[in-house]
């Protein structure tokens, strides 16, 4: 069974509403790679279980042993 409410795409927009920061912020995350989305035409789009990792605080990379 799919998440549907984890599996959303996101724009900017959307994302910068979700996460309650400036759209200056959130690029800076992307580009840093804080985020992970996909350049998709003029915008970036995300999934919003990715919204909720960086929310997390988890970094999305695995810990080295």
């Amino acid at each position: 069974m799919i998440k549907e409410n984890e599996d959303n795409v996101l724009t900017t927009q959307e994302a910068c509403h979700y996460l309650r920061i400036s759209r200056p912020t959130y690029l800076k995350y992307l580009y840093l790679g804080r985020i992970k989305g996909a350049k998709a035409g003029k915008g970036w789009k995300v999934l919003k279980s990715e919204l909720d990792r960086f929310l997390k605080g988890e970094n999305g990379h695995p810990q080295a042993a």
